[in-house]
């Protein structure tokens, strides 16, 4: 009997650049070893210097992605990135209601790592008032939090309140992610969780790099991806720092701006290319070898 392998639906974005948004969704699953499918929200026509233009999808598609995928695949775990606007929010959170989709990991993915705005206002309200109390964890970095709580963090006093209240909203969890430097940090990149056992931090060193791109929609796919494969929740965040902690540290240089994370680090072996390439030459070498013996 062939073993079931987890799958996770993430429904969000696509970034024509392929570092963040569903692209980089599905990397971090394959590299997870996670079977992902989609529900495209949005099409942006990006790059790694920023956003050209976005056309959001009808909610009766995205809907309709939605129903398709787990009618058949299922889903063990659905993540959510860019819900462009408010029709959007409202048919995801219908579906979520609907079809019972738990866990749900809510990125609430509104400005791109260029500073381009993904979002139209009034998904502020759907995410906070209908999404966010279905969330099994709500993931945003500093700048989402503080679009949510309606008020800027600018010391760890006021995030550790912040990140409590995003829960007493109704979240089952929510972490803060550390990629925004504070006062205080030292150079360190810290996520503070609140869920049902308290806080908790997650530190690891700073990592000044250019290749940002997509670490956010990476960290809750990661997470997404961690709780489809049986670990708790706690350990799923703890995995999730250390994958994109690596991906960070392993990222080369992809466009003339802000570059994406390398999703594969574990699988690129230095010179791995050239050895198939000579093995491939070798076969082909001997197969003709043989031939012209006959």
């Amino acid at each position: 009997m062939n073993r079931r392998v987890p799958s996770v639906l993430t429904i969000a974005g696509s970034d024509s650049g392929a570092g963040a948004g569903i692209q980089a969704d599905l990397k971090t699953f394959a590299a997870m070893g996670v079977f992902g499918t989609t529900a495209i929200t949005a099409i942006t026509a990006q790059n790694t210097l920023g956003v050209q233009d976005v056309l959001a999808l009808p909610p009766e598609l995205v809907a309709a992605q939605i129903d398709a995928v787990v009618s058949d695949i299922g889903a063990d775990v659905v993540k959510t990135g860019m819900l462009a606007n408010a029709d959007i929010v409202n048919v995801v959170v219908a579906k979520v209601r609907e079809r019972a989709l738990s866990p749900l990991v809510v990125d609430p993915v509104m400005v791109s790592s260029s500073g381009d705005r993904l979002f139209e206002d009034d998904a502020v309200d759907a995410i906070r008032e209908r999404l966010l109390p279905l969330a099994t964890i709500i993931t945003p970095n500093l700048r989402e939090a503080e679009v949510l709580l309606g008020r800027t963090l600018t010391s760890w006093e006021e995030i550790r309140a912040g990140v409590e209240e995003l829960v007493a909203m109704g979240a089952g969890a929510a972490i803060i992610k550390g990629g925004h430097p504070i006062e205080g940090s030292k150079g360190a990149a810290t996520d503070l969780l609140f869920d049902s056992e308290g806080l908790r931090e997650y530190t690891t060193t700073r990592i000044e790099s250019n290749n940002t791109h997509g670490t956010g929609c990476t960290f809750a796919s990661a997470i997404a991806a961690a709780l489809a494969r049986g670990t708790n929740l706690r350990g799923s965040v703890a995995m999730a720092k250390a994958f994109v902690t690596k991906a960070l540290q392993s990222a080369y240089p992809v466009g003339e701006g802000h570059g994406p994370v390398h999703h594969f680090f574990r699988f690129w072996q230095p010179g791995l290319y050239d050895r198939l390439h000579d093995d491939q030459v070798q076969e082909e070498a001997a197969r003709e070898a043989a031939a012209d013996s006959k």
